[in-house]
């Protein structure tokens, strides 16, 4: 009997997972309530209503743009570490019908943020977050840390050869551009420097292409986040700000190239003689 009730305990990662779900939810209601200045309706307990399914709600009616839903949620799951895959979906208490949903992934190319910019009207929501990866389920089955070490190998394993095929094959591959000691592939999203293959991000190599055909040249903030963010969902904050910083750090290995802010202008590429 004590080992069927030792089977049957939640473990504790997954305890304080919930619990953390649970303050991240709670705060990011508190934003929300906050930007329509209301201080004094209460956040409903947060549920748990299924294994990686959690359901933030209110006392009051209220009214919000989905942005403030996006950076609500996305921040409050960054203070408490809590996994990056996950779906949300608005519900209207009246019908049950969905007001707005999205999507965030840590691949950024599967991230679905459908356009905002429109307040949804005041009424009664329930608003569902759904873990898309429950990291801590593995640890609930018997022999679960093996798969996880076994997938670990298998990953490593596949990682390293795709590698070494990428650079086997690089030196066939004709359609590149040389960027001081780099040679820069747009079609495969890398950089190479040597043997060495310095991976780029969809939006990286957007940036970087637009830069090439410019060199030395001042290319305003309007016109590259107008070219490479367009029709790509909403554009938050400063993005345009930190692939250019990640961007600027994958070059900083070749002296020669310098990706230069001009304050309140743009950036700018440039190309110094070695």
């Amino acid at each position: 009997m004590v080992g069927t009730s030792s089977f049957l305990e939640v473990p504790i990662e997954e305890k304080d997972q919930s619990e953390r779900v649970k303050i991240a939810l709670r705060d990011a209601g508190n934003q929300l309530l906050l930007a329509q200045e209301d201080t004094t309706s209460l956040i409903l307990p947060i549920l748990k209503i299924e294994t990686s399914k959690y359901q933030l709600s209110f006392e009051e009616e209220l009214s919000f743009e989905p942005t403030m839903l996006v950076e609500a949620i996305a921040s409050g799951f960054k203070k408490t570490s809590l996994p990056v895959n996950y779906r949300v979906e608005v519900i209207q208490c009246l019908d049950g019908e969905v007001a707005y949903s999205y999507e965030i992934n840590a691949s950024e190319e599967k991230t679905i943020i459908p356009c905002a910019g429109r307040f949804l009207p005041k009424g009664c929501y329930l608003i569902n977050v759904r873990f898309l990866e429950n990291k801590f389920e593995l640890l609930t089955l018997r022999g679960g840390l093996y798969v996880l070490l076994l997938t670990t190998l298998l990953l490593t394993f596949l990682a390293f050869r795709k590698r070494k095929i990428a650079i086997s094959s690089q030196e066939k591959d004709t359609k590149h551009t040389t960027l001081g000691s780099f040679r820069f592939y747009p079609d495969q999203h890398k950089l190479v420097k040597e043997a060495v293959v310095i991976g780029l991000s969809k939006k990286e190599c957007e940036l970087l292409e637009i830069f090439i055909a410019r060199p030395n040249q001042v290319i305003t903030r309007d016109e590259l986040t107008k070219k490479v963010w367009e029709d790509n969902g909403v554009f938050v904050g400063r993005s345009l700000d930190t692939y250019i910083s990640k961007l600027r750090k994958k070059l900083s290995q070749d002296t020669s190239i310098k990706l230069t802010n001009i304050h309140g202008v743009g950036y700018k590429l440039e190309l110094h003689s070695s």
